[in-house]
């Protein structure tokens, strides 16, 4: 087990959310938390002595959120085992991560979102150096950021846009080659406390 992973999991071990009732963005929107579409997303971070946490740039032509910034996810399926499970075998299908490359820290608090899903954040640690494979027609990209850019607050920018009326807030990571906005960056934001104390910052 790396340092890095034991720092992590004294984190989570210190501030357990994964029970904790959902981060509901645009709560307006949403209506009854149980029929929301449970989905899951892999936060991998990688070991390195400068830590950096891997994303994705979603294939243009997807039906929903093409284009943008995600980690490696989707729906949780019947025959898989929970968000961990789910997050794994998300991050083999669309970027060739395989599982027993992943030492898993544990899954944090869900976040619901306008869009209809409850997504739980799966922490994960992986090797430096690791050779990716995206697939071509889910994933258009893969980027690395160093983990201490993304849990600084300042870099943490809150932004709103009028969609059919109303005002709707979200927030924006400033990063010069991508845009991290939206459910991705709301989920870092949310992650960054735990994340920070593992690195040695203040909550």
């Amino acid at each position: 087990m790396s340092s890095l992973a034991e720092r992590l999991r004294r984190s989570f071990a210190a501030h357990p959310e994964a029970d904790a009732e959902p981060f509901l963005h645009h709560s307006d929107l949403i209506g009854d938390v149980a029929q929301l579409i449970r989905a899951a997303v892999l936060v991998p971070i990688i070991d390195a002595a400068a830590p950096r946490v891997l994303l994705t740039v979603r294939h243009a032509g997807l039906r929903s959120h093409a284009g943008q910034v995600a980690f490696p996810g989707g729906r949780i399926d019947p025959g898989d085992d929970g968000p961990v499970g789910a997050a794994l075998r998300e991050a083999w299908e669309e970027v060739g991560l395989p599982a027993d490359q992943v030492d898993v820290i544990g899954p944090a608090r869900s976040y619901g979102t306008g869009s209809g899903y409850l997504i739980t954040p799966v922490v994960g640690v992986i090797p430096e150096g690791l050779v990716l494979t995206p697939h071509e027609a889910e994933v258009a990209g893969l980027f690395e950021v160093p983990l201490d850019h993304l849990v600084a607050e300042s870099n943490h920018r809150p932004n709103s846009v009028i969609r059919e009326g109303t005002e709707r807030h979200f927030y924006e990571i400033d990063w010069p080659a991508e845009r991290i906005w939206g459910v991705t960056a709301g989920l870092i934001v949310n992650l960054a406390p735990r994340l920070r104390d593992a690195l040695g910052w203040p909550a």
